[in-house]
């Protein structure tokens, strides 16, 4: 059977789901535990085609359907499951396949150790960079980063290849990382840099200057190539750090004749928080929306993070004496709160959260100013915000689909999850 294209099953040709015994597996009392990535597997082995994957999977995992597990249930599964493990159950002489529990991915402490070797290399390569490595030359720099950027891409696509695609990622992004160390040293090799800025890389991650954008700029675009090329969300993470990088020496770039000014840093970093919040978006609901397994990935994930971070951190910097403008604020994080619920992205209803605290926090304050009762009125403010944490957790799912009814039909692939 040909498995290039899991569009195309042999009608003709004998399957081991062909071969086994109704008594086994087809009884009525059997039940199995089912993630999407086992209908992913399934559209991957030929076994089903992507638009009956999705339709099934969405008739199963619907809120309130008899069919999706729930917390509890799926806890309960998880530990049926470990307790059973090594375990083989037979019927006729053959074993019984028992598919994955319903979870989410699984941070193992292998993966914990990919993911911290990883960062280790990277923050090597980037914050932790000495002054020693400049003693090579601008060219020398330019050898060795080049060195390591095709090596660390070596090892990505044979890891791939190995199926390993989670420090495959890790080593696609350190190919990433080393793409502004590179072109710093080109550019100083040539003897292109402009005067009167930073003369040493390491400045790269401690100051802000608009000397760095054709940096910035190389990152995004050789990240995009790369990107295209492995398709792994963990390289995304760079391309939002480096947007971050981008909105400061934006800034700093158009304040050269008025000097460093925060608050026009701060509103820049607003206007591109919401432009990198919609990119996330754009990306998230092609994602949602595709048919091929590796695409269905989660690439939006550090654009939702630094966005919000960003159009957050730059709202709640805004200062002003107007009660008016507090109270739009909050309502603001309120939008934010729903707006977490209904597409679930905790980040925005985490932060949302935190602003609408700000914001009762102050009424208390201004109420109980000087008064014996505003440590009590603090108290219980905190302890209604736990409360209202529990109630959150216990309705999350009924929150989620209700509101996910409100999202425009062009964005309900994102009220899926």
């Amino acid at each position: 059977m040909n498995t290039d294209n899991p569009d195309t099953i042999a009608l003709g040709e004998n399957t081991r789901w062909m071969e086994t015994q109704s008594d086994d597996v087809f009884a009525p009392d059997v039940r199995v535990l089912l993630r999407w990535a086992d209908v992913e597997s399934a559209v991957e082995n030929g076994a089903i085609v992507p638009a009956q994957a999705h339709a099934l999977w969405a008739s199963w995992a619907m809120p309130g359907s008899r069919t999706r597990a729930q917390a509890d249930e799926a806890l309960k599964a998880q530990t049926a499951l470990a307790a059973g493990a090594g375990a083989r159950a037979t019927t006729g002489g053959q074993p019984m396949p028992v598919a994955s529990a319903p979870s989410g991915p699984a941070f193992s402490f292998t993966h914990t150790l990919y993911y911290f070797g990883g960062m280790l290399a990277i923050g090597a390569m980037t914050l932790f960079m000495t002054l020693g490595w400049e003693l090579f030359g601008p060219w020398g720099v330019f050898a060795l980063a080049a060195g390591y950027l095709v090596a660390a891409l070596l090892v990505a696509n044979n890891l791939l290849g190995k199926g390993l695609r989670i420090p495959a990622g890790i080593l696609a992004t350190l190919a990433v990382c080393l793409v502004p160390l590179a072109v710093w040293a080109l550019q100083n090799g040539l003897g292109f840099w402009p005067e009167g800025g930073p003369d040493s890389y390491r400045d790269f991650h401690r100051y802000i200057d608009w000397r760095w954008l054709s940096l910035e700029l190389s990152t995004l675009a050789v990240a995009v190539v790369l990107l295209w090329r492995y398709q792994l969300p963990f390289m995304v993470m760079p391309v939002a750090v480096t947007i971050w990088y981008l909105s400061m020496d934006v800034a700093h770039m158009l304040m050269q004749k008025i000097g460093f000014d925060w608050q026009f840093t701060r509103d820049v970093s607003l206007v591109f928080g919401l432009l990198t919040c919609a990119l996330a978006v754009w990306v998230d609901v092609r994602s949602r929306s595709a048919i091929r397994v590796h695409e269905r990935q989660d690439f939006a994930f550090w654009l939702y993070l630094f966005g919000a971070i960003m159009f957050w951190g730059g709202l709640s910097l805004r200062e002003s004496d107007s009660e008016l403008n507090k109270l739009v604020y909050a309502g603001i994080n309120v939008f934010l709160i729903f707006l977490g619920a209904a597409i679930g992205r905790r980040v925005f209803t985490v932060l949302g959260a935190i602003g609408v605290a700000a914001y009762l926090g102050h009424l208390a304050y201004r109420v109980f100013e000087d008064s014996l009762l505003f440590p009590f009125a603090l108290t219980l403010l905190g302890l209604a915000v736990v409360a209202l944490g529990i109630w959150w957790q216990r309705h999350e799912e009924a929150i989620h689909h209700t509101l996910s009814g409100f999202v425009p039909a062009s964005l309900r692939p994102l009220t899926r999850y």
